[in-house]
């Protein structure tokens, strides 16, 4: 893993860069004591803790760069704030952050938040490498599921909406419920939604990062709101 600290206080550098040594030996470390030394330094990360009070760019607008990046490369990284101050929570929401340490850290509290942040990182990691394979004609396609944003029933086929296009073949929605796991959700007879992709939700729709509205049926609401924290409980990317 390649952790980022980004910190204005030595002290708080040293003190994370401990805590983490503790739980994993063969972690690649920076240490950086400002956003703009840590944007100069052009790499990627897995993670970042990032202080919120730091010179003339922020915690919060440096992590709005961070994910504009990334959006650019479909790339993900984990981004946990470390301050003094609670009232920049909403921020932090805002930049999809997977949490909030409050000054000053204590050592159980911390252990728990990276332990949940290594296990999103594996389950992200393992998930990317997860595939389906279809018959598209008269040959086979391979389609890796983090690259799927849902399946719609078609009469008898159906259709694969993927980040890149739409591809269609002969299956039931049922077999492929029960193929694809828990990160998809069947939201209606004829959709499959995959979880990772959602933006937004109502009472009878579903939008998912492209902008596209698949249907909720109003009895799987419910169930659908029970599925979609359970996957965010055990380290699920959440887009919402």
């Amino acid at each position: 893993m390649r952790i980022v600290i980004c910190d204005d206080d030595k002290k708080i550098r040293e003190q994370i860069s401990s805590l983490i040594q503790k739980q994993t030996s063969d972690a690649d470390i920076r240490l950086f004591s400002s956003s703009e030394e840590m944007l100069s330094s052009g790499m990627e990360y897995d993670m970042f803790f990032l202080d919120i009070e730091m010179g003339d760019i922020s915690g919060i607008e440096l992590a709005k760069i961070i994910r504009r990046k990334q959006e650019e490369r479909g790339t993900y990284s984990i981004i946990i704030f470390v301050t003094g101050f609670r009232q920049y929570m909403e921020d932090a929401f805002d930049v999809n952050a997977f949490h909030y340490l409050v000054k000053p850290i204590r050592e159980e509290k911390f252990n728990e938040v990276f332990s949940r942040a290594k296990k999103e990182i594996k389950n992200t990691s393992q998930y990317k490498e997860q595939y389906i394979i279809i018959k598209n004609g008269e040959s086979r396609k391979k389609l890796l599921l983090n690259e799927i944003h849902y399946i719609e029933s078609c009469d008898r086929k159906v259709a694969f909406h993927m980040e890149w296009g739409v591809v269609e073949t002969y299956a039931r929605m049922y077999d492929l419920e029960n193929k694809l796991g828990d990160t998809f959700f069947r939201c209606h007879r004829g959709y499959l939604v995959n979880l990772e992709k959602v933006t937004a939700y109502s009472a009878n729709s579903i939008t998912v990062i492209n902008g596209d509205m698949v249907m909720l049926a109003e009895k799987k609401y419910t169930d659908f709101v029970k599925a979609y924290l359970r996957y965010a409980k055990n380290g699920g990317i959440v887009n919402v």
